[in-house]
């Protein structure tokens, strides 16, 4: 009883945050095609960046899959005047933190800087957009870490699934590529295409950033144009159309493992579709609450087949997908892939129980506040809200459209959303026969201790998509930016809307 006091009493002082944070969100005028938001904060001197542009790996061309991660990994690897060590020492010798990395559609860094260096800071992103180098050394040495990531994730039932998974959901679609590519195609990724890809996507038509610290707005507009004005004002082409989703049915990827991996997914809703909140609301209640979701439910506690399993409705620019993923015994997997199925038939056709939805209410709208506990925070969740297409105003009515959300407004979200008859299942691993579908509680399947393999860089939000992590299908894991730390799978509670 004392913990839920405290944990309520928590809650509701945090839900003071974001009126605050909502009221001080202003636009920051730099122009056309580019989007700028700001939250003026002075509790301490720093600030934090969110810059995005249109570069993700769903503008990779063919036959170069691989090419939007590559360069992202090579940014910070030399520009201008500056080789590789000359960068890192400007960036240490100033603790300044820069990272990049390319999602589906976007190029994302972020930069976190005291408020002293920030100059320098924006300088060293206007160098690295506008001079990159690519020297020799640098794409061959940052090359080898990529292709030795696509190796070791070769072996691993989560990132195999996750690969196929996407090749087959998007049906030919850039998007079903893997974010790193493959080991031919990122082997024939040359300087060259690194130096056209820059040039034709670190551009100015579509940025996005969202400052958060201890700047006024004037001081904001200054740096802000100073760093990004001068960028190429070339239009990217856009990433095509999305025709048909998904692949109905079960495909299995054999693998000589104990404990094989399945992803499953269906076509999710858009995010400017009028049912997003709702839809999120459901997949909350379904399979994103961690240890409170039903999926959890009826695969961990009462029959003891996983660990973890999760679900994440994640929309991109061009589609919209709801992923899952889960662990099981190799002699388990027939009756997982049933029990998923026939809780995703029995949503569909009741929906949640009240009580269920309250406390998805509960918890979404008092997490909320959690994101803007500091300026990195402000920074990386007004970012995320530009990317997904949403007005600067959305904070301040997140939290009323998620407690506008109704009982039927859910069951019929569910309806339309959790349909096991089009649900593409793949497995990575090679099932056995094994016996019935225990129906009382059973000790949850717990997997060793993932091996830590160190890479270059430090490890980002998103990563990996693997039981207990739901993160979108086909992203980069175990590309040269980021260290290969295979996931725990134990439940995480998904990003918000």
């Amino acid at each position: 009883m004392k913990v839920r006091l405290l944990t309520g009493l928590a809650f509701t002082l945090l839900t003071l945050i974001p009126a605050a944070y909502a009221a001080d969100i202003k636009s920051v005028d730099l122009g056309k095609n580019v989007e700028t938001w700001f939250s003026e904060d002075h509790t301490v001197p720093i600030i934090a960046f969110n810059i995005s542009l249109p570069a993700g790996s769903g503008y990779d061309p063919a036959g170069k899959a691989g090419l939007a991660a590559f360069a992202a990994d090579l940014i910070d690897e030399g520009a201008g005047n500056m080789d590789s060590r000359a960068f890192h020492g400007a960036l240490a010798d100033h603790a300044i933190q820069f990272r990049a990395s390319a999602d589906r559609d976007n190029l994302v860094i972020s930069i976190i800087t005291l408020r002293e260096n920030a100059p320098l800071a924006m300088h060293l992103v206007q160098t690295a957009l506008i001079h990159p180098r690519f020297d020799a050394e640098a794409v061959t040495r940052v090359r080898a870490q990529v292709i030795q990531g696509i190796q070791q994730g070769n072996t691993r039932p989560p990132t195999l699934a996750r690969r196929v998974f996407s090749k087959d959901f998007f049906n030919g679609h850039v998007y079903g590529q893997p974010s790193d590519g493959d080991i031919r195609s990122v082997s024939a990724i040359t300087a060259e295409d690194l130096r056209n890809f820059a040039r034709t996507h670190w551009v100015k038509a579509g940025l996005q950033i969202a400052v958060a610290g201890d700047i006024t707005l004037p001081e904001a507009q200054k740096l802000l144009a100073q760093t990004f004005l001068p960028l190429s004002g070339a239009m990217p082409p856009p990433i095509p159309d999305v025709g048909r989703l998904g692949d109905p049915g079960v495909h299995v990827l054999e693998m000589p493992v104990p404990q094989p991996t399945i992803m499953f997914g269906l076509p999710g809703i858009m995010r400017a579709d009028p049912d997003f909140i709702s839809g999120y609301v459901a997949n909350y209640i379904l399979g994103g609450g961690g240890f409170s979701s039903r999926l959890t439910d009826e695969v961990r506690v009462k029959r003891g087949l996983t660990y973890g399993i999760t679900t994440a409705l994640t929309p991109y620019h061009k589609a919209s997908i709801m992923v899952g993923a889960v662990a099981t015994r190799a002699d388990a997997v027939r009756q997982t892939i049933q029990v998923v199925k026939d809780t995703l038939a029995d949503f569909a056709a009741t929906g949640p129980t009240q009580s269920e939805l309250d406390d998805a209410k509960t918890f979404l709208t008092g997490s909320f506040p959690l994101a803007f506990a500091s300026n990195a925070g402000i920074a990386t969740q007004l970012g995320t809200f530009q990317r997904e297409g949403l007005d600067s105003g959305y904070v301040a009515r997140r939290n009323a459209l998620i407690q506008a959300v109704s009982l039927d407004d859910v069951k019929r979200v569910s309806k339309r959303l959790f349909d096991p008859a089009r649900l593409t299942v793949v497995v990575a691993g090679t099932p056995v026969e094994g016996n019935a579908v225990p129906q009382t509680p059973k000790p949850p399947v717990r997997p060793p201790p993932p091996p830590v393999v160190p890479q270059r860089g430090a490890a980002t939000e998103q990563g990996t998509v693997s039981p207990g992590q739901p993160i979108a299908p086909g992203q980069a894991q175990t590309s040269a930016a980021k260290p290969v730390i295979p996931p725990a799978v134990k439940p995480t509670i998904q990003p918000r809307p």
